[in-house]
């Protein structure tokens, strides 16, 4: 197996320490935009869990909506669900706060603790793809396991 670069590690190293048995995968395809890790892995796009990153409005503090790669985000739904208005985060708040670029922010591994919330569709899958620290890595997990790797809230987001 091959050396993965420290972005992915990270979000492998992760991964072990909270027992699940997911690998990370470095794939030679981009995997930036739900659609392309769609065609990459050879799964639905609804099975891509996209992380996209929010922040609050006045306090800027940091919000990760794990949504399926198929729906679209209601922001003033999830705005209500967590008490303030939430606009979305530009490139840099993005690196500062989770320590990986747009396009392969994963599930875990932030350098500061979002307030997470996860769609309710994802949990109808028996897997699904998540990013794993760059645009081009990847892993495969069960619903149940995202719940325990990122405990948030479920919510219908679209």
């Amino acid at each position: 197996m091959s050396q993965l670069s420290d972005s992915a590690q990270r979000v492998q190293d992760v991964l072990d320490a909270h027992g699940i048995t997911a690998q990370v995968v470095e794939l030679p395809d981009s995997t930036r935009t739900a659609q392309e890790a769609a065609q990459a892995i050879g799964c639905d796009v609804a099975q891509i869990v996209k992380s996209l990153v929010f922040k609050t409005r006045d306090e800027e503090r940091s919000v990760l909506i794990l949504t399926s790669g198929s729906n679209r985000v209601d922001v003033k739904k999830v705005g209500r669900a967590v008490d303030e208005t939430i606009v979305k985060a530009d490139a840099d708040f993005v690196r500062d706060h989770t320590g990986f670029v747009i396009g392969g922010v994963p599930p875990v591994g932030h350098l500061d603790p979002p307030i997470t919330i996860i769609d309710e569709d994802l949990l109808q899958y028996g897997e699904i793809w998540a990013a794993a620290g760059t645009p081009f890595a990847v892993f495969r997990l069960t619903p149940d396991e995202l719940l325990e790797i990122a405990p948030g809230r479920v919510l219908d987001v679209s």
